[in-house]
C-alpha cells in the first residue's frame, strides 16, 4: 500500500451509487471521510399501474453529471479507482449495436407476477431456490425476462446483451460488458455456489451465456476509463473501474457488517436487513445474496413497503404533498411521540406491497387491527413505524433460528435512519442496539471500500472496512418499552395467519399504487 502511494500519489477513491431515484458520486479518502459529493436524478416512469420503467441512458446521464461535478472539485489524478453500487433487480436488454431494445424494467415492477408460477415449474421451486438462493418471488429479473419472452417475443429475439445497472455503467465507462457477482446474483440467473451463470435457468429461458456479462469478484479491476468516457465525466483516462455490488450488499460492507454480531438495516423505500455468514445457506426465512467482498453471503430479509408506507399515508390518506409541506414528517413524529408504546392497541401489518420472507405471498395485504374512534393520525403514524419494527423482529428471529446465529447490533442506514423516534422504536421492539454509522452514504462507501481494495490500499475487505467505517451513535432498548412490546409481539405474529383468508379475498382485486415519484408515459 505504501509503495503504491509513493509511485502514484493517488489518495482518493470514488463510490458511484446508482439508485432508483438518482446517482450519487462520492469521493472518499483512506479513512472513509467524504471529500466531495454530487447527485443527479433518474426519472422513473409508470406507463400503467404496476409497471415501472427507466431509460438506461438516464443512468449514464446522471452518473456522468455527478462525476463531472465532483471532478470539478478534486484533481482527477488523485483518483485511485472507482467502484459502483447499483439498484438491484433492474435490467435493460440491448441489441447488437448496444442500443436498448426497450426501457429498463425496474425492481419495483409487478408485471411478471403471473409468470412466476409457470416459469418456476420448468425448473422446480426448490431447484430455483437451491441454485439462486432466492425463494420463488417476482423480485428477481428472471421472471421479468420470462414475461418479456411471452408478451414481447419479437423484442426478446433481438436481445444481444442483458445488463444489470452495474454492467451498463461499466460498459459506458470502459467499453466492457462486465459486472460483479454481487450485482449479478439479484437477477435470479446466477448459480450462487459456483458463482457463474446457471445453464439450467438460461436453458429454460432459451438464452445462452454469451448474452450475459462476464462476472468477477468484488474488488477486481473490470477495465479502465476510456478516452471517450473521460471527456464526458472528467475522470482521467485509464482510471481503474473496480467491481462493486448491489446497493444492499454494498451497504453491508459500507457499515462493516462483516460478522454475525451486527447486521445492516436499510430503512429506505423498502426495509432490508442482512446478516453476514461464510457458508452458503438457503431458507424460507431469508434470501441469500453474495457479499460485496471476497467471500461470504448475506442472509437477507426484505419488506417492500418501508418509508414508502409513510409516504403512502401522507400522500394517499392525509392528502398532503410533502414537496410543498416538507415539515409534515417532523410534525407526524412529534404527534407520534405523544402516543404511548403500542399505539393504544392499534397494530399495523405492513404488507402494503405483499409479503416476502417468510411467507412469500404476493397477494398479502396490509391491515390496521384495533382501530377505534379514539385514534388519531399520530397513532396511525406510530403504528406504521411499530408494525415495520415488529416485522423486523419477526424476520430477524426467523433468520437467527435458521442459521444458528445471534445478532447484537442493527446498523441503521437509509432515510429512515434519520428518524430518531423510529430508531428508538426499533431498539425497543427488537431488543437490539440500533447503531448509526459515521457516514450515512453506506452504499457509496461500500463501493468505495471495494475500490480501495482494488487499488491495493488494503490487503482485505475486512481491513479496508475497519479503516474506513465507524459508529457515531448507539441507541439501546428501553427496558419498560421492551417489556410492553414483548407482550404485543405474540399478537402481531398471529395477525397474518388469522387474517390470511380475508386478505386473500382482498388480494384478488388489483391494487393501483404509485411508488416514489413517477411520470406517466404512454406504452410503446
Amino acid at each position: 500500500m505504501k509503495s503504491a502511494d509513493k509511485t502514484t500519489g493517488k489518495s482518493l477513491v470514488i463510490g458511484l451509487d446508482c439508485s432508483t431515484t438518482g446517482t450519487k458520486a462520492v469521493v472518499f479518502d483512506k479513512k472513509g471521510r467524504t471529500v466531495a459529493a454530487a447527485h443527479a436524478s433518474n426519472p422513473l416512469f409508470s406507463p400503467e399501474p404496476g409497471y415501472y420503467e427507466q431509460n438506461a441512458q438516464d443512468w449514464w446521464t446522471s452518473a456522468r453529471k455527478a462525476l463531472r461535478t465532483i471532478m470539478g472539485r478534486v484533481n482527477p489524478e488523485r483518483i485511485a479507482a472507482l467502484a459502483i453500487s447499483n439498484q438491484r433487480e433492474t435490467f435493460v436488454p440491448l441489441n447488437k449495436n448496444g442500443h436498448p431494445i426497450r426501457p429498463a424494467i425496474v425492481w419495483l415492477d409487478e408485471r411478471c407476477k403471473h409468470e412466476v408460477e409457470s416459469f418456476s415449474k420448468k425448473i422446480g421451486k426448490e431447484g430455483i431456490h437451491r441454485i439462486t438462493g432466492k425463494p420463488v418471488d417476482y423480485a428477481p429479473v428472471v421472471y421479468r425476462l420470462a414475461w418479456m419472452k411471452k408478451h414481447e417475443p419479437e423484442l426478446f429475439k433481438k436481445i444481444d446483451k442483458i445488463c444489470d445497472v452495474h454492467t451498463y455503467l461499466v460498459w459506458r465507462l470502459t467499453g466492457r460488458f462486465r459486472t460483479s457477482w454481487a450485482s449479478a446474483d439479484p437477477l435470479g440467473l446466477f448459480d450462487m455456489r459456483r458463482r457463474k451463470w446457471s445453464p439450467k435457468i438460461m436453458c429454460a429461458l432459451e438464452l445462452d451465456e454469451n448474452r450475459l456479462p462476464e462476472v468477477y469478484c468484488p474488488g477486481s479491476t473490470l477495465g479502465q476509463v476510456t478516452k471517450w468516457a473521460s471527456e464526458l465525466t472528467g475522470l482521467s483516462t485509464g482510471t481503474p473501474i473496480v467491481a462493486g455490488g448491489g446497493d444492499g450488499q454494498a451497504a453491508g460492507l459500507g457499515v462493516n457488517a462483516l460478522s454475525t454480531e451486527s447486521a445492516y438495516l436499510n430503512l429506505g423505500t423498502a426495509v432490508v436487513a442482512g446478516i453476514y455468514g461464510l457458508q452458503y445457506k438457503t431458507g424460507k426465512a431469508f434470501r441469500t445474496m453474495n457479499s460485496c467482498s471476497e467471500s461470504g453471503y448475506y442472509y437477507e430479509c426484505s419488506l417492500r413497503a418501508g418509508t414508502f408506507a409513510v409516504d403512502w399515508l401522507i400522500k394517499n390518506i392525509l392528502k398532503i404533498d410533502p414537496l410543498r409541506q416538507s415539515g409534515i414528517y417532523k410534525q407526524l413524529e412529534r404527534e407520534a411521540q405523544l402516543v404511548a408504546a403500542g399505539s393504544d392497541g392499534l397494530l399495523y401489518l405492513p404488507y402494503l406491497c405483499g409479503a416476502m420472507n417468510p411467507y412469500w405471498d404476493m397477494t398479502a395485504r396490509a391491515v390496521f387491527a384495533g382501530l377505534s374512534a379514539s385514534h388519531h393520525r399520530g397513532h396511525v403514524y406510530r403504528s406504521i413505524l411499530e408494525g415495520i419494527a415488529f416485522e423486523q423482529l419477526f424476520a430477524i428471529l426467523s433468520v437467527e433460528k435458521a442459521i444458528g446465529m445471534r445478532v447484537r447490533d442493527l446498523i441503521a442506514i437509509g432515510g429512515g435512519a434519520t428518524n430518531d423516534l423510529w430508531c428508538h422504536i426499533l431498539a425497543d421492539i427488537t431488543g437490539k442496539n440500533i447503531c448509526i454509522p459515521n457516514n450515512t452514504e453506506a452504499s457509496a462507501l461500500g463501493a468505495a471500500i471495494a475500490a480501495a481494495v482494488g487499488a491495493c490500499w488494503y490487503p482485505s475487505f475486512q481491513e479496508a472496512a475497519n479503516a474506513m467505517t465507524g459508529i457515531r451513535k448507539k441507541i439501546k432498548p428501553d427496558p419498560d418499552n421492551y417489556g410492553k412490546y414483548q407482550d404485543l409481539f405474540p399478537i402481531y405474529r398471529r395477525l397474518y395467519p388469522c387474517l390470511k383468508s380475508a386478505t386473500d379475498l382482498a388480494g384478488r382485486t388489483p391494487a393501483a399504487t404509485t411508488f416514489i415519484s413517477v411520470r406517466k408515459r404512454p406504452r410503446r
